[in-house]
């Protein structure tokens, strides 16, 4: 297992959370795979300790199983776990998007342009998790323009599992290059208009675009 390596920023447990939900979010680590502590501990050349701990917060973050007596495992995407965060999602970005378009600098709209345009220069070859990245940080901008400390922690708290989702969405639709950057547009535009209540309602339809694509796919029920 190639995981990377540790920096220096932050402890020991939030880096291998870092590093693990990279490799979920980019299917490196598929979903069911087994998530060996010493394995992990070897590869990130750290003790088993801030495995374990980090394999706990990925499990309160539902991105891991931890099976009693058989280990760790990469949760399997379910049918209830898009709609709860779809819904979850919905109802705290919707909040976002209100607030941003009231709040947004111009700094914030230079990044969000900055954003687009890489999304504009994507081609039919680019990779899930290229757009998953684009995807993220566009939606980051919000979030942080939203200047709400707490509805930051909530979408920090699911935001690898918005990762894991968009980047199983663009494996199976790989249209991202033709509806990316057109509909996030939209979007950075009705947010630049200042109009709180459009924001509003152009986030919840851009949210229920993604869900409409992921309800096509075929998952177990739970």
């Amino acid at each position: 297992m190639t995981l990377g390596t540790i920096g220096p920023r932050t402890s020991l447990s939030e880096h291998v959370v870092q590093i693990l939900r990279e490799k979920m979010a980019s299917g490196e680590l598929a979903p069911g795979a087994r998530l060996r502590e010493a394995e992990i501990a070897e590869a990130l050349d750290v003790s088993r300790g801030p495995v374990r701990e980090a394999l706990a917060l990925l499990e309160a973050e539902g991105q891991v199983e931890i099976k009693r007596h058989r280990g760790a495992f990469v949760s399997i995407l379910t049918q209830r776990d898009v709609d709860e965060v779809h819904t979850l999602r919905t109802a705290v970005e919707t909040l976002a998007g209100e607030r941003a378009a009231t709040r947004l600098t111009a700094a914030h709209l230079a990044e969000l342009d900055r954003v687009l345009e890489e999304m504009k220069s994507t081609s039919g070859a680019v990779q899930p998790e290229e757009a998953v990245a684009l995807d993220l940080a566009f939606h980051d901008v919000i979030y942080d323009a939203a200047d709400h400390v707490r509805l930051l922690r909530v979408w920090t708290s699911i935001r690898s599992q918005v990762a894991f989702f968009l980047h199983t969405r663009n494996i199976n639709f790989p249209d991202f290059p033709t509806v990316g950057y057109p509909e996030h547009k939209e979007l950075r535009d009705i947010l630049a208009s200042g109009d709180p209540a459009a924001a509003r309602e152009a986030v919840a339809d851009h949210m229920r675009g993604a869900y409409s694509r992921l309800r096509q796919l075929e998952l177990p029920e739970a």
